[in-house]
This record gives C-alpha cells, sequence and structure tokens, in this order.
C-alpha cells in the first residue's frame, strides 16, 4: 500500500502577551504579533533540513561528526526525584514482586517509577522536606488465573502494598504479549488447515498476524472475555495478511489481506475462535503489488518501480559551535532561558516534567495519555476494531530507537530509556528520544518604509520528540519550545493504513465504509482521538482556567468586536468544545496575584487547539455506542478537573476489555470548584482518516 504521511493535530500553549518580562531587557509588546528577540539575543540563521539518496545512505563528514550528535546512556541515579528507575533499580522490584507472588509463574505488565507529587518535588528542590521515597508501580499477571495484581515496591525491595484487581481486569498489551498472540494464531491446527483448504497457503511463515486488542461492541462480544467454565480470557484478535515475496518481513503484506480473523486467549494460549471460516466462496486475497522495501519496489504493479532520478541536493545542518542546549543530571534541559526535566514511561512514552521559562512555572507534567481510534465499519467482524493505543499497547512500549539522518536532523542528544521485558528484567532502549535545535523563520521583522530601515531576528526552537510504531501506525511526537515562550506539541501520522477485504455485502469496487487503495483492499474510515494531561502551574500553583471568544460588540458603527472571557467555575462547566467561528481559546491565569506590570492583569497562558486542515471533530460515533461510552474524553475538546495523583488516564487505568466506563466522566460527577484551584487541563484533538 502507499504509504500516507497524515498531519494530525498540533496545539499550541501560547504565551500570553500578558507575562512579564522573559529576557534581561525589556521588549516591547505589541498586540497579534510576536515580540522581538532581546538585545544581543540575535538567532543566526542554519538550514535545518537534510535530504539524502534513496539509493545511498547518508554519511556524515568526518570533520563534523563530532559536532553532529551526542546520545545519551541507560539512566542512573542522581539526586533528583523524577529521575527514572534504573535498570538496577528494576530488576529489584521485579525481584520483589517475584517473591510476594510465592512461586507462581506471573507475566510482567509494568515496572515504572511512582512519580512524587509536584508538591513532593517543589519541597526537594527548595531545600524542604525529606527526599521522597524511591518506588515502583508494578503491574503482573498471574500465568495461571488471568488475574492481574498492582504492587507498590520500594527500590531496596520492600513492598509497601499489594492490590489484587478484580477479575476480568486486563492491563495493557505488552509487546511479548503482540509476538505471542500472534505466534498462538499461526500455530491452530484450524487456522492452518482452513488457510491451505481456501488458498492453498501451507507455509504459516508467510502469513502475518496484526495483534489487536478486542473492543467489546456487543453483548456477543462481552461473552468472549470469559470461557465455557467461568475462566477469564485475555484477548487479543490478529487481523490476517500474506506476504507474497521476499526472504524475510521485505514484502508490504497490507496489500493482501486475507479473510480469516483468529482471536487468541493469552491465559490458555489457544484460538477461542476463528471469524470468516463460514464466507462460502471465500474471496480471493488480492496480489497486487504495492512494496515500499527498497528491494521489492521493481516487483510494484503500480507504483513506481525505481527511485527518482530527480533526487534532491544535500542540505547539511551544522552548528560549529555546538547546540545552545544543555543537559544535566540526567535529564535536566536548559535552553534560552527554558528548563525542563524529560521523563519516559512504558505508558505514555515521552513527558515534559516541571517546565519553565525565565525560572517562572508553566507545566507541572505534559503528556500525551490517551487516544482513541474507532473504525467506522458496521460490518462484523469490524465492529471490534477499535484501540486505545496508550491504555492497550503503551507508546513507550511501542517508541522506536531513532536515527540520525533519518528521524533527527542537526546536532542531536539522544536519550536512553529503560523499559521491562515480560519477566520484569531490565532492557535499555537506545534513542527513544531525540532532542535538537531547529531554525523556524522569521521570529519578528519590521521595515520603517519612510527610509527603508530593516530590522529582522531569526527564530530558533528547541525540539524534543518520540516516534511510537503501533502496529501498522507510526505516531511522530514533537514538543517544540520556542524563544517567544510558547509551546507547540505536534503530532504527526505515518506508516500503513490497516487493510482489509470489503465484506460479503459491499461493492467490493465502492467499499462503502472505507477508500479502495489498491484492487479489492479496503482502508476503513477511522477516527484518531488524542488527549493530552496538562498539570498546568502558571506562575503559581493555583490557576483559573476562562475561555475567550471573539465575538462582535455593540457600537454605532457595527465594526466593534474583541474578546469576551467567561470564566469556568467548576467541572462541569468546564467540558468545552472549540468553536472556530469564534476563534475561541483557552485562558489559563495565576490565582495567587501574580500580575504584569503593564496590564495590571494576572499573568497567564492560553490554550490554542489548532489542527492542521480542516477543523477536526469531536468522536463522530453514537452516543449509545460502546466507543462513545469507552472513548466519552473524545466527546469534548477540553475538560478541567481539580489535581489528583489518581486521576491519571481519561479513559480510565485499564482499557483492553473494558466495559464501564471510567475515567474523566467518573471524576466530574462532583462537579468540583476548578477556580483557582490547583488545575489539570485534558485537552482532545482528532484527526479524521478517510
Amino acid at each position: 500500500m502507499q504509504r500516507r504521511s497524515l498531519a494530525a493535530t498540533a496545539s499550541r500553549i501560547l504565551s500570553r502577551r500578558r507575562w512579564a518580562r522573559a529576557r534581561s531587557a525589556p521588549r516591547v509588546a505589541v498586540p497579534g504579533r510576536s515580540p522581538p528577540a532581546a538585545p544581543g539575543r540575535d538567532v543566526v540563521a542554519l538550514e535545518s533540513a537534510l535530504a539524502f539518496a534513496f539509493d545511498a545512505p547518508f554519511e556524515v563528514p568526518s570533520e563534523a561528526r563530532r559536532s553532529v550528535w551526542a546520545t545519551g546512556r541507560a539512566p542512573t541515579r542522581s539526586s533528583h526525584p523524577l529521575d527514572a528507575l534504573t535498570p538496577e533499580e528494576m530488576s529489584a522490584a521485579s525481584a520483589a514482586a517475584k517473591e510476594r507472588a510465592g512461586g507462581r509463574p506471573v507475566r510482567f505488565v509494568a515496572v515504572a517509577l511512582r512519580e512524587p507529587s509536584p508538591g513532593e518535588v517543589e519541597e526537594f528542590e527548595e531545600g524542604e522536606g525529606t527526599t521522597p521515597r524511591r518506588e515502583a508501580e508494578v503491574v503482573i499477571l498471574d500465568s495461571a488465573t488471568g488475574v492481574a495484581t498492582e504492587l507498590l515496591v520500594r527500590t531496596d525491595g520492600d513492598v509497601v502494598s499489594s492490590r489484587e484487581l478484580p477479575p476480568g481486569t486486563q492491563p495493557l498489551l505488552t509487546p511479548d504479549d503482540c509476538f505471542l498472540a500472534e505466534e498462538i494464531a499461526k500455530s491452530d491446527p484450524e487456522l492452518k488447515a482452513a488457510l491451505e483448504e481456501r488458498y492453498g497457503i501451507a507455509d504459516m511463515d508467510r502469513v502475518v498476524g496484526d495483534p489487536w486488542s478486542v473492543h467489546l461492541a456487543s453483548e456477543d462480544d462481552a461473552k468472549l472475555a470469559t470461557g465455557d467454565d467461568g475462566e477469564i480470557r485475555r484477548l487479543v484478535q490478529t487481523f490476517l495478511y500474506l506476504r507474497t515475496e521476499g526472504e524475510g518481513m521485505e514484502c508490504n503484506h497490507y496489500a493482501h489481506p486475507i479473510d480469516l480473523l483468529p482471536i487468541v486467549d493469552l491465559n490458555s494460549k489457544t484460538v477461542v475462535r476463528i471469524d470468516g471460516l463460514d464466507r462460502d466462496p471465500p474471496p480471493k486475497i488480492p496480489m497486487t503489488r504495492a512494496n515500499y522495501h527498497r528491494d521489492l519496489i521493481g516487483t510494484n504493479s503500480y507504483l513506481q518501480r525505481q527511485w527518482r532520478s530527480d533526487r534532491l541536493k544535500e542540505l547539511t545542518v551544522v552548528q560549529p559551535e555546538g547546540p545552545s542546549f544543555a543537559v544535566s543530571e540526567n535529564n535536566l534541559v536548559e535552553w534560552q532561558g527554558w528548563s525542563l526535566r524529560v521523563g519516559f514511561n512504558y505508558r505514555e512514552g515521552l513527558v515534559l516534567h516541571d517546565v519553565r521559562y525565565a525560572g517562572r512555572r508553566i507545566l507541572n507534567r505534559a503528556s500525551l495519555v490517551e487516544m482513541a481510534v474507532p473504525y467506522g465499519d458496521p460490518n462484523p467482524p469490524y465492529t471490534r476494531k477499535c484501540a486505545f493505543d496508550v491504555g492497550d499497547y503503551g507508546l513507550g512500549y511501542c517508541a522506536n530507537s531513532l536515527e540520525l539522518g533519518c528521524d533527527c536532523l542537526g546536532h542531536i542528544h539522544y536519550f536512553d530509556v529503560c523499559l521491562p521485558n515480560s519477566e520484569g528484567e531490565p532492557e535499555v532502549k537506545k534513542k527513544a528520544i531525540c532532542m535538537h535545535e531547529e531554525d523556524d523563520g522569521i521570529l519578528w521583522k519590521h521595515v520603517e518604509y519612510r527610509n527603508g530601515h530593516n530590522e529582522s531576528r531569526r527564530s530558533r526552537e528547541l525540539v524534543i520528540s518520540s516516534i511510537a510504531t503501533v502496529v501498522n501506525y507510526e505516531y511522530l511526537f514533537y514538543w517544540r519550545l520556542k524563544l517567544d515562550g510558547s509551546i507547540d506539541f505536534e503530532i504527526r501520522l505515518s506508516g500503513e493504513l490497516s487493510t482489509n477485504l470489503t465484506s460479503e455485502q459491499e461493492d467490493p469496487n465502492d467499499p462503502a465504509h472505507g477508500v479502495l487503495v489498491a484492487p479489492g483492499v479496503n482502508a476503513q474510515v477511522h477516527q484518531h482521538m488524542f488527549c493530552a494531561r496538562l498539570d498546568v502551574a502558571v506562575d503559581g500553583t493555583k490557576n483559573t482556567v476562562s475561555e475567550i471568544d471573539v465575538v462582535p460588540r455593540d457600537s454605532p458603527y457595527g465594526n466593534a468586536f474583541g474578546p469576551a472571557e467567561t470564566v469556568l467555575k467548576s467541572e462541569k462547566e468546564a467540558v468545552r468544545a472549540c468553536d472556530a467561528t469564534k476563534a475561541r481559546t483557552w485562558k489559563v491565569s495565576n490565582a495567587e496575584g501574580k500580575v504584569n506590570s503593564i496590564t495590571g492583569k494576572a499573568t497567564a497562558y492560553k490554550l490554542i487547539p489548532f489542527a492542521k486542515g480542516p477543523a477536526q471533530p469531536t468522536l463522530l460515533t453514537n452516543p449509545k455506542s460502546s466507543v462513545s461510552t469507552k472513548g466519552a474524553f473524545a466527546n469534548a475538546h477540553l475538560w478541567v478537573t481539580p489535581f489528583d495523583e489518581r486521576e491519571r488516564y481519561p479513559a480510565g487505568e485499564y482499557t483492553p476489555q473494558s466495559l464501564e466506563q471510567d475515567g474523566l466522566p467518573k471524576w466530574i460527577e462532583g462537579d468540583r470548584n476548578v477556580e483557582a484551584e490547583n488545575v489539570v487541563l485534558w485537552h482532545c484533538e482528532s484527526a479524521f482518516c478517510s
């Protein structure tokens, strides 16, 4: 299938012009314009991209290698409470969990730092109070019973607490779970016989099984979650494809979907059902070749068969004096007035901690905490095709090891991360996070037209990025810190579309619920509903959120318009949707008396929702559907809640096979006050793929 790169969504936390001083020299703020850079802070214009030939790997000139990149290392302990678990600490926590299991075989789902609260971190940094204890949150599954257990373990090996989760509660699927599911499916005698009988496929090495969590869309689906004897099932459905050529995994199997869908139980290690066996006669497997691998493009049926001849000329990024950022204490980053700590965990992947500008706090914590991906095909078995990619798989587990010249350009600092495998053993993933500077065009410019005098300042941004491959999709995450004090969060979508054959009742040349991307190959319409959690702390702990609409005002000549501000006082009032017709934004103001010395108004930041392309809708599924119940967070673009360290994920702690509504809709039932409080913003945006 032709590779598709979709610009998804980018949301900006834009600095208010009421923010007081951001540099050592005053800056003139003009409404609607970016302020000039401070004297002596002009940005050197640098080329910020690199094109390399498709038919040859990019090689860094030897004289430039030392200034091009530096890599991180496995996490080591410094003295800061937000340091990630070291491999030694992870091993100690896993050993304690195994001991608590009493010798029963268990599979590890998670071993991660229990993060101290922002208050504990602040007390530590100010020299007040004691250093927070180093503790790990551990989740294990009993391999025999399928019951999950949460443990809180000190890194010295002491178990602080242990809680068995209700039967049927399913933690996320680890990479080892996904590999196991495909292995179980491809080893099943019934599936092997069906593939050979229907299609003449005897070589199972040519069969691919994409592992998907099972979305329980109906009562019949819910019955799958337990066996005939009441045993708990941990389900994975594996969408099947055929590799038609190549010696390994080079073939683009998404061009060759197979109509059979086995459902695997990881606990019993069996296939519990195969959907599609009743389709008779079986539909033909599409055999049109649509390869992207460099060794197979010459076999393509309709895509180009050779590399382009009009190759781009080399464009190099060089910083002879090195980067302008500095990294210390493992993860403390400082750049042009900004400071923050870079974090990472198995579920959210990249996390920003303690984000400050000119020493003044803006965010305690920021990360992507959930993603609902419903597919809009009502034909069985695709009603079960809906993934919650953060809660079902974990963006950290799915993170790529990034490469210079392909994923990152310029003078790079990489951060390595440590994650557990299913045995609880630490494994270091190299270069999971990339950080570099990019030229960002013009920051500010003005020409005095009367005499032609020109003043211009170049802009630069610090980019902190991570890329996750969740089965077929690549998600590219970019946090961009800018010289004007603003922050962008950009998400790009790439990779492969999840394909299937058209359903029996559909026209194979005109699918009703998707797009034909090759003869006989259907890519179903779907949404990507992203939710970012922003633990804000603008100039202090207590903040107030207000909604800003630009509206017309009464005036004698009818030309007046301007902002109308509405304070969001309670949780239910703060469930809001974007309105592009009013240029709607949300302002987060300090509620502790910090004011701008010019305006006399509270210092503040704005959350500006932004999507590349047309404004994107909230969740489009029927409000009564199981998708809308489980993914209710995606029915609004903004939620505001008081800070509670237990409220971490907007669809709840455990999303696989969940039936009950959890997360944000449950939390706001009490309609708590959010005015002049320690608040968390939950910002949702979407990408629509058709």
